[in-house]
C-alpha cells in the first residue's frame, strides 16, 4: 500500500518546539502551509542531529567553487521564529530521518517515517485508512534551513543543566552523582 505522504515544498513554517518541563519534554517537528499543520514527535537527539547535519549541509556548500546558491552563513534575522507550537496533534513519532539537499530547487530535504509497529500488517489497517503507512517530506530553502538549525539548537539546549563532574542531567530536584567514589 502506498504511504500517505505529508509534502511541504514552500512551507510557511518549519520549527522544533517542546512541550513539557525540561527532563520530561517531549519534542515535535512541526510544519505549517496555510491551515495544513502536522506534527511529528521526535528524540532530542534525533533533533540535535538534524540541526547539526543541516548547518553541515549548508556550510559545505558555500565552500563549493561556483556555487549558484545564495547560502546564507548565519540566520537570516527576518527568518527567526522564537514562537510557541501551534496546537500540537501528534501525526506520528519518528523513526528512521533522511535528509538531502535538493540543487534543482536549492532547498534542503527532511523526509521522516514512523516508528514501525511490529504488530502492523495489511489486515489491521482501519476501513477510514488509519494505521496506513504514511510519512513527512518537507522542502525547505536555505534561509529557512538555517533559521530551522538555530532554533533547534537553542531548543536542544534549554533542557537541564549537565553535571560538571559526570556530565549527565541535573534535575531540580538535586542530582545524585555517577562518578565513582562521589
Amino acid at each position: 500500500m502506498p504511504a500517505r505522504v505529508h509534502e511541504f515544498s514552500w512551507p510557511d513554517r518549519v520549527v522544533v518546539g517542546t512541550i513539557g518541563l525540561p527532563g520530561a519534554r517531549t519534542f515535535y517537528l512541526q510544519v505549517r502551509a496555510g491551515t495544513q499543520i502536522v506534527s511529528i514527535s521526535l528524540e532530542k537527539q534525533q533533533s540535535a542531529l538534524l540541526a547539526e547535519k543541516i548547518d553541515e549541509i549548508l556550510d559545505h556548500l558555500m565552500t563549493v567553487e561556483g556555487n549558484p546558491f545564495s547560502v546564507p552563513a548565519g540566520t537570516p534575522m527576518e527568518l527567526v521564529d522564537n514562537d510557541q507550537l501551534e496546537a500540537v496533534q501528534e501525526q506520528f513519532r519518528a523513526g528512521a530521518m533522511s535528509l538531502g539537499w535538493d540543487p534543482t530547487t536549492a532547498q534542503i530535504v527532511i523526509e521522516a517515517h514512523p516508528i514501525p509497529d511490529v504488530d502492523d500488517d495489511d489486515e489491521s489497517l482501519d476501513e477510514d485508512g488509519a494505521g496506513e503507512p504514511e510519512m513527512l517530506l518537507v522542502r525547505m530553502p536555505v534561509g529557512t534551513a538555517r533559521a530551522f538549525a538555530k532554533r533547534t539548537r537553542e531548543i536542544v539546549s534549554a533542557g537541564r543543566p549537565a553535571c560538571p563532574l559526570c556530565g549527565y542531567p541535573m534535575d531540580a530536584a538535586g542530582h545524585t552523582c555517577t562518578l565513582p567514589g562521589i
